[in-house]
């Protein structure tokens, strides 16, 4: 018999995290857990409210997911076939849930179990949120043990903020716009960020602006990667002309199943491939490290934005994420 338990948690920011978008002091995830002959799978949800999810959305979905579920050991098929349309958080969670409880079963963890070489970890980005340029210089002083920054932009302040930044560091930088550019002012934006030695952007236009991300494409200085642009594998083939990568989220494909898919797809469109996150716990952020091996790009430090993580997993070493060798994700809970 399979059951489920779940809970949310409110995850407190260090600092409020401002983007495009808007900004927030804290971030409600749901934790959720299936058990089965004795054993304990855990899996973590953080819903996106720009896509209509909240915690209690998704575990209404966790809950019919795991009702259709008759056999978990069938971890690669269970959790897509009983997907709750719109509620790709709630999937990741059940996903990597499942996927604990086949490690622990098997008493493996789960880069093993997927044959991937954990030694082949890139280096995670660790970001700095829009802010004032003392708070901005106060960040990124903090971040200092950390090879690449990623910065948070889209306002009339984003040369103010680089430059705050760059007097700080010269480490090398990655940008993420959130949708937040013009047409008409992104080349500007990107000359001088490539002035200004960085190495590539994400999202510079709302997501509705295909023709004009490639006509962007087309003159950019700079590697261009989708993220609102792209949430599966079926988005893929049409942005492979209006990007040179594509940013892979937990929380918008609906799990490491789906990601190794859009994995293979990317990489057959040529495209580059960042592994992203959310704000979460150290549980979504060491669920997704067991696959960092296989991409080009990391920037998995929602776990490292907050002050009150529930959770104990994956570390970080010279920059890289160190994979816990316990069985499954190797999550452990910090209480």
């Amino acid at each position: 018999m399979i059951r489920l338990r779940h809970h949310a948690i409110d995850l407190q920011l260090r600092h409020t995290f401002r983007l495009a978008r808007g900004d927030s002091d804290s971030r409600r995830i749901l934790v959720v857990e299936i058990e089965h002959d004795g054993l304990i799978g855990n899996g973590e949800a953080a819903p996106i409210a720009r896509y209509g999810q909240d915690a209690a959305s998704a575990a209404r979905a966790a809950e019919a997911m795991v009702a259709q579920i008759d056999d978990p050991r069938a971890f690669e098929s269970a959790a897509a076939r009983a997907a709750v349309a719109g509620e790709p958080a709630a999937e990741a969670a059940v996903d990597m849930a499942l996927r604990d409880l086949a490690g622990k079963r098997l008493g493996a963890p789960l880069y093993e179990l997927m044959g991937i070489d954990p030694s082949s970890m890139p280096v995670t980005s660790f970001t700095i949120g829009m802010d004032t340029p003392e708070v901005v210089e106060e960040k990124v002083r903090e971040a200092a043990g950390f090879e690449v920054l990623k910065v948070k932009m889209g306002s009339e302040d984003d040369r103010r903020l680089l430059e705050t930044v760059r007097s700080v560091t010269d480490c090398p930088v990655r940008v993420d716009a959130n949708e937040g550019w013009a047409l008409e002012d992104a080349l500007a934006h990107l000359e001088w960020l490539q002035e200004l030695g960085v190495e590539l952007v994400e999202q510079p236009l709302p997501a509705d602006q295909h023709a004009e991300m490639c006509e962007l494409k087309r003159q950019s200085p700079l590697p261009l990667f989708a993220d609102e642009s792209v949430a599966r594998a079926e988005d893929i083939p049409r942005l492979a002309e209006a990007f040179d990568g594509i940013n892979i989220k937990l929380m918008k494909c609906g799990g490491l199943g789906e990601a190794l898919r859009m994995i293979h797809v990317a990489r057959a469109h040529g495209l580059k491939i960042m592994l992203g996150c959310m704000v979460e716990s150290s549980l979504a952020i060491t669920a997704a490290a067991h696959i960092a091996p296989l991409v080009d790009y990391a920037d998995l430090d929602g776990n490292l934005l907050i002050t009150n993580d529930p959770f104990i997993g994956a570390e970080v070493s010279e920059g890289k994420l160190v994979l816990p060798s316990e069985p499954g994700l190797g999550v452990r809970d910090r209480r």
